[in-house]
């Protein structure tokens, strides 16, 4: 079994650096930008490429972490939702701080956001592989991954926040933003594929054996298996750490190795930085944070994918564990999660192509409720493999509208701050980094409350099967609570202002804006040289 892992292992990281070879190898080849101005393709991918590592190592915990504590850890239900939501509220404090942190940051020969993203990815990477580690102590192991779950969570953040921001730096150009999104959300589902993949793949092939419930309680009240099954399950769960190790190995290198590729292959542009992004004055923390709240179109698109972003972390949360136990597809649930993702990021050109030619709020509408009925048939038909496999192809189409539309419209946001306040800018980073607080702030609630829902129903660590209690809680968690929320978010979104005429009408704008600051600097080059 360990051979098998270790092929994996081969393949995926020979695999993987063959395309950053190939990506670092035609950066000299191709320009950042054409003649006209516009962004190279391969700029695009480079800058795509860099945000694989949030969605990979963040589908990993996702779908697995939980699981992972519960039943491979074996930490009691109580304690793992108080490491999964103190590690997210830690995550989501951190949020606007380095949010606030980068917009103060002062150009480098690296740009202003590339700094951030080079010194955070080593520390990262190490943290994120010491959370799959099982401590030999079982004292400390709250603690443990309490205090690593918290410093990963810290350390993305500063990759992050200032990549997200960097989109506003690429390109002045809604449309090649826009196009640059694209690129990146598919890159980003597709990261997801792989985190999943790699994740689902090597674990699954060790599964954490489960407990019959044919126990013998000794005289001093531990219980444990009889026999020679003892040793088994042991020697199985020693193989089942083992798998999560090296699945966190393959994602580790992965993560570096992006974010290579985007230092590499994006330069952050000095003359955009210098004409829209120099902030007229320095700006507090409070001063930043009632600046974007006060801003009624950014609360009323962060509201809005609050509440849906918080169903679609409940249904990824609890999913595995709904397979596996409530539907008792123990030895699928890996290829199901795989799939979800993979109709995600099939439908991503799709998607892009929706928002062009009908809009972007009639995208959110349509892509968001989509996978609704689905949701529901999941919970009231007798279980299924085959509809499972059904449900997770359309959750996927839905997913994909999840992860491209908040991107999509962020930077929208943003350039309707610009047109109503053209004395102050320089806060892009800001707007970007309270919405990531508002949606990890979200999924730690999620996870706190779903985990410590199974704890008060009755969750068995490790057992073969469930009470009815924890199938009952499991269908609320992925089914009728995660619909709630999304009608919720899209009440919320209907009073969202920006729509297509109100975001081209902005375009025109900045257009005239940047035509009258250049015409500016040439005429005071100009009068400089007559001078």
């Amino acid at each position: 079994m360990l051979s098998q892992y270790s092929d994996f292992l081969f393949k995926s990281v020979f695999s993987l650096c063959t395309i950053v070879m190939l990506c670092a190898a035609s950066l000299p080849i191709f320009q950042r930008r054409d003649n006209t101005g516009r962004l190279s393709m391969c700029s695009k991918l480079c800058y795509a490429i860099g945000g694989a590592p949030y969605q990979i190592t963040g589908s990993a915990l996702g779908f697995f972490l939980q699981i992972y504590l519960l039943d491979v850890a074996q930490l009691d239900p109580l304690h793992a939702s108080i490491i999964l939501f103190v590690g997210r509220a830690w995550d989501a404090v951190t949020d606007p701080t380095v949010g606030f942190l980068v917009s103060r940051s002062r150009w480098t020969r690296c740009g202003r956001m590339m700094p951030w993203i080079l010194i955070s990815t080593p520390f990262a990477v190490l943290t994120y592989f010491l959370i799959w580690y099982v401590p030999p102590v079982e004292q400390g192991k709250v603690l443990w991954y309490l205090v690593f779950y918290c410093l990963f969570q810290s350390l993305q953040t500063c990759f992050h926040v200032p990549y997200s921001a960097l989109t506003m730096f690429i390109s002045m150009d809604q449309k090649e933003r826009d196009s640059a999104t694209a690129y990146r959300m598919t890159v980003e589902v597709l990261g997801t594929v792989v985190g999943t993949a790699i994740q689902g793949q090597i674990v699954g092939g060790a599964i954490a054996p489960c407990l019959p419930g044919d126990l013998d309680v000794l005289d001093n009240g531990n219980s444990t298996l009889l026999g020679s099954d003892f040793n088994i399950t042991h020697i199985s769960l020693d193989e089942t750490k083992q798998a999560y190790l090296i699945a966190s190995a393959v994602i580790c290198t992965m993560y570096v190795l992006c974010a290579a590729v985007l230092f590499l292959g994006v330069r952050e542009q000095e003359a955009n930085f210098s004409t829209f992004s120099q902030p007229t004055e320095p700006m507090s923390f409070f001063e930043g944070m009632r600046m974007v709240m006060g801003y009624g179109p950014y609360v009323k698109l962060v509201m809005g994918f609050l509440f849906t972003s918080l169903a679609f972390m409940l249904l990824e949360g609890n999913f595995a564990l709904f397979i596996t136990y409530t539907l008792g597809f123990r030895n699928d649930f890996q290829n199901i999660l795989l799939v979800i993702m993979l109709s995600g990021t099939l439908s991503i050109p799709f998607w892009q192509w929706f928002l062009i030619r009908f809009g972007k709020k009639t995208a959110v509408y349509i892509g968001i409720t989509w996978a609704v009925p689905f949701m529901i048939l999941i919970v009231c038909i007798e279980s299924s493999l085959i509809v499972a496999y059904v449900v997770s192809v359309a959750a996927g189409v839905s997913v994909a509208a999840a992860f491209l539309l908040p991107w999509s419209m962020l930077p929208d946001v943003v350039d309707d701050f610009k047109v109503k306040n053209p004395d102050s800018s320089g806060h892009e980073a800001i707007f970007y980094s309270f919405y990531v607080f508002f949606t990890k702030f979200a999924s730690g609630i999620s996870l706190g409350i779903s985990t410590l829902s199974l704890d008060f129903a009755g969750y068995v660590t490790r057992g073969c099967s469930q009470p009815d209690a924890v199938n009952l809680t499991l269908k609320v968690l992925v089914s009728p609570a995660p619909v709630v929320l999304i009608f919720l978010g899209l009440f919320i979104f209907k009073t969202y202002p920006i729509d297509e005429e109100r975001r081209q009408g902005n375009r025109k704008l900045l257009q005239e804006m940047r035509e009258s600051d250049q015409d500016s600097e040439t005429e005071s080059t100009e009068l400089g040289s007559a001078v």
